[in-house]
């Protein structure tokens, strides 16, 4: 895996993302915690979001975590000259490892996934994240079923700079 870099050098200058990914120049550098919808009292279920800049400045580095490292993984974004988009890499530490288009805005990020392969009648899953008024992190899942999206679930992550990605 990438290692990560600083948006700044020793100077404080700022480095910059690639025009391709500059809608997620607010991403950068921040932490944030979720509780899962699975959660309960009893077993909470706590994933944490660490956005960073990557490749100088040519991909962005998405890395969670839940519960302290039971699973986790890293998503990097990246254009892709080839196929003339910005796509996204997922390898997560249950071997998932998965491919998306991604859609970028100011402040979003829209990714959609061909799950077409699979028998539950799903042909896509479209996430998006984007960052709210307060600065918290809302995420949500759509999903393609007989050509129309369906919501699946969202939630909401709250910037937490003490928050930390542990792998096992």
């Amino acid at each position: 895996f990438l290692p990560i870099l600083s948006n700044s050098d020793n100077s404080g200058r700022i480095h910059d993302l690639t025009d391709h990914l500059k809608g997620l120049d607010s991403f950068i550098g921040k932490t944030f915690k979720g509780t899962l919808i699975n959660s309960t009292p009893e077993k909470p279920n706590i994933d944490i979001k660490r956005w960073d800049r990557a490749l100088n400045g040519n991909a962005v580095r998405i890395t969670n975590s839940v519960n302290n490292g039971e699973y986790g993984g890293e998503r990097l974004i990246i254009w892709d000259p080839k196929q003339k988009s910005v796509i996204s890499w997922y390898f997560s530490t249950a071997g998932i490892i998965s491919n998306s288009v991604v859609e970028i805005e100011k402040n979003k990020l829209i990714s959609i996934e061909d799950v077409s392969n699979n028998d539950n009648g799903i042909l896509k899953i479209k996430t998006i994240y984007f960052l709210t008024k307060s600065g918290n992190l809302m995420y949500k899942i759509k999903y393609l079923m007989n050509n129309i999206w369906v919501d699946g679930y969202e939630m909401i992550y709250e910037v937490d700079s003490k928050a930390e990605i542990i792998f096992k």
